[in-house]
């Protein structure tokens, strides 16, 4: 079979210009070079720029910022940079300076590259906890189809204050069925760590490794592809010559229970547990990437614990970002690829992906159900079409490293919808139902923010509401709030639902929630004084750790179902057309505690919310208001508002955000 077989030499060379008048003897200056006089295959990537646009074929092309050449003492190289935030291309949060292949190739065909180069800089700052932290990509292997995942990168990372850094190789899973948010890497070490070797906290790093590479150290990786196996090559003057393969094209993951010890640290912590097809990446196709894919970006770790580093990146400005050190560097000596010439066009790659993180993706792309909601956002405005519809305040959709997510934002203090003291980006349900005719309502959700200002005496401070069932009729009380609450300083918070009595009688001020706990306390846990809190829940749920609820109204009764992964599946169950609470004797003795004491100490009608219509709610509903806790010592959290400007309060915390991956709605079901 013919190949097509691209060389690439290293040809540096230096021109003498003759003698400056200035000078009292001859100096050697160098004409500027283009990259394709340095590597001459650029006719065969398109290269991507830390801006996130895609220049084409990088002949006789440079920039500045991103992609140009220099010279040390011996030899020319080609310069990738890349800052730690900037537009970035396809669906990734980070940022990359790097040459994709425009064509692809069968792991059944044969394929190499090859490449010789130094790393220059990776970012100082981020969180030492973060595995992607202080590391960039300087080779890949990509699948242009299917997930688009990655059977080969190539990683250098470096801690601040080390002189030596890791290089490893890293392979992902192309993982089986539709959801790929369950994606994980394997990591292998070449010298020094492999990706899971990571600090105890924020700014303690581990050892420096014995026999790493610094940074400015040259290197060279050998990728080859033959009959589905991979074959590795790694070398470096004064370092041992490394070697690997791997099977391409018959999985060795696809059990659970396959899953490395390593997977299981890193990865299963955060919800990544996926397995393999059986095949891996057979019949799909691939090309190789090579330059400055930074993994260090600006993400809160609380996002993802994996990839998102937290790491400085003074507003995008890319120009700051370079002087403070925060960029990925990578110089290139020599680089060759040779494909088969059965290979094909990858067009379709570039089309999917380039431009696609400017797009707008809508909430009712990835939650389909908006058309049966309309929402109340933090500034009072009410929508009532939510298709196509987003706004960058209060409702949105982000990607947190592996999935897309709906986010609703909204501050301590806005416009309030009648009757409530709290600002709510939340959807209300169009349809209204009865509790016997019933109802059902999923969310898969992890709250990001909750307010860090408050009184902690206050029931209500800190906390978010993010799913309720809410009567249209009568006194229009709420006989489900499900709440998330955590207290500044602790890093689990609490997980507890709420049930409000449909008061008895016309006069509604007496009325009053009981609480139960899901994980964590109940909502009576408050602190001694406004800044002393209780002990941090043991069994709590920290921000960012994902939990899933669903409310199945069937004839009557609600059944109630929390989980999360690495907790205890907790069910309850309340009738909600019959009351417990008719007499005055009835009163719970948190009741008692925590809202007789402020004057609501009213009974339940007995048939309870029987016969009334209500609907569902989901969203994010802050109980965190900027209202004096004398007023009422349950509800009023005396919070931060900031005059009641919304961009201050989300600049300094004030505010709750809650993001969901999934939801459903629609009639109730017999319990299971």
């Amino acid at each position: 079979m013919n190949k097509l077989l691209f060389s690439i030499l290293c040809c540096s060379f230096l021109l003498i210009i003759g003698c400056k008048n200035s000078t009292n003897s001859p100096k050697k200056e160098t004409v500027a070079v283009n990259a394709n006089d340095i590597i001459p295959f650029f006719e065969h990537w398109n290269l991507i720029l830390g801006d996130g646009s895609n220049v084409g074929q990088a002949i006789d092309y440079e920039h500045k910022n991103f992609f140009y050449t220099t010279r040390d003492d011996e030899s020319d190289w080609v310069v990738f940079k890349s800052p730690n935030a900037g537009n970035t291309h396809g669906t990734s949060n980070n940022t990359r300076t790097e040459l994709a292949q425009l064509k692809k190739w069968s792991p059944m065909m044969e394929a190499k590259m090859n490449a010789t180069l130094k790393v220059m800089n990776v970012a100082t700052t981020g969180d030492a906890r973060v595995a992607a932290t202080y590391s960039v990509v300087v080779g890949q292997i990509h699948s242009a189809d299917g997930h688009e995942n990655e059977p080969l990168k190539i990683f250098y990372k470096k801690f601040p204050g080390h002189t030596k850094g890791s290089v490893f190789w890293n392979y992902e899973i192309n993982t089986k069925g539709d959801d790929n948010s369950k994606r994980w890497d394997y990591s292998h070490p070449i010298w020094g760590y492999d990706f899971s070797v990571v600090g105890s906290d924020k700014n303690t790093y581990p050892p420096e490794p014995q026999d790493g590479i610094a940074l400015g150290e040259e290197f060279s990786y050998e990728v080859e592809i033959k009959d589905g196996i991979m074959y590795l090559k790694f070398t470096s003057e004064g370092h041992e010559t490394k070697t690997f393969t791997k099977n391409l094209i018959s999985s060795e993951y696809v059990k659970r229970s396959d899953l490395p010890e390593q997977v299981e640290n890193l990865f299963v912590p955060v919800g990544q547990d996926g397995v393999e097809r059986e095949k891996a990446y057979a019949d799909e196709g691939l090309f190789f990437k090579l330059g400055c894919y930074n993994q260090t970006n600006g993400k809160d770790p609380k996002i993802n614990k994996v990839w998102c580093s937290g790491a400085e990146t003074n507003g995008g400005d890319i120009q700051k970002q370079y002087a403070d050190g925060n960029y990925a560097e990578v110089w290139f000596k020599s680089a060759n690829i040779e494909v088969s010439d059965d290979a094909i066009s990858n067009a379709g790659y570039f089309k999917a992906n380039d431009g696609l993180s400017k797009k707008t993706v809508y909430p009712h792309e990835v939650i389909p159900f908006m058309d049966k909601f309309r929402i109340l956002m933090g500034d009072g405005t009410t929508v009532e079409n939510l298709t196509e519809f987003e706004h960058k305040d209060f409702f949105y959709t982000v990607i947190d490293g592996t999935r897309r997510w709906v986010v609703y934002k909204t501050p301590n203090s806005g416009v309030t919808s009648k009757n409530s003291s709290n600002t709510r980006t939340e959807l209300h349900e169009k349809r209204e139902w009865t509790p016997e005719q019933g109802g059902k309502l999923t969310g898969t959700c992890k709250v990001m923010q909750v307010s860090i200002s408050g009184d902690a005496r206050v029931a209500a401070s800190y906390s978010v509401v993010v799913g309720q069932i809410h009567s249209g009729e009568g006194h229009e009380n709420e006989p489900l709030k499900i709440f998330y609450k955590k207290f500044p300083g602790h890093d689990k918070g609490s997980v507890f639902w709420n049930y409000e009595i449909n008061t008895a009688g016309d006069d509604n001020t007496g009325r009053w929630d009981y609480s139960t706990a899901v994980w964590g306390h109940d909502i009576s846990v408050v602190g001694t004084s406004k800044k002393e809190y209780p002990a941090e829940p043991v069994d709590g749920i920290e921000l960012g750790e994902e939990f899933s609820y669903e409310v199945n109204v069937y004839e009557g009764i609600m059944y109630l179902t929390f989980k999360s992964e690495g907790h205890e599946t907790k069910t309850f169950t309340k009738n909600l057309i019959k009351s417990e609470y008719v007499n005055r004797s009835d009163l719970p003795a948190q009741v008692e505690k925590l809202f007789v004491s402020i004057g609501q100490d009213g009974t339940e009608r007995a048939i309870a919310y029987s016969g009334e219509l209500n609907y569902f709610k989901q969203g994010a509903y802050n109980q965190t208001n900027g209202k004096s806790p004398e007023t009422n010592m349950v509800w009023c959290a005396g919070a931060e508002v900031y005059g009641g400007d919304i961009a201050k309060q989300y600049d300094n915390g004030c505010y709750a955000e809650v993001w969901f991956r999934e939801a459903t709605v629609g009639l109730g079901t017999p319990p299971e």
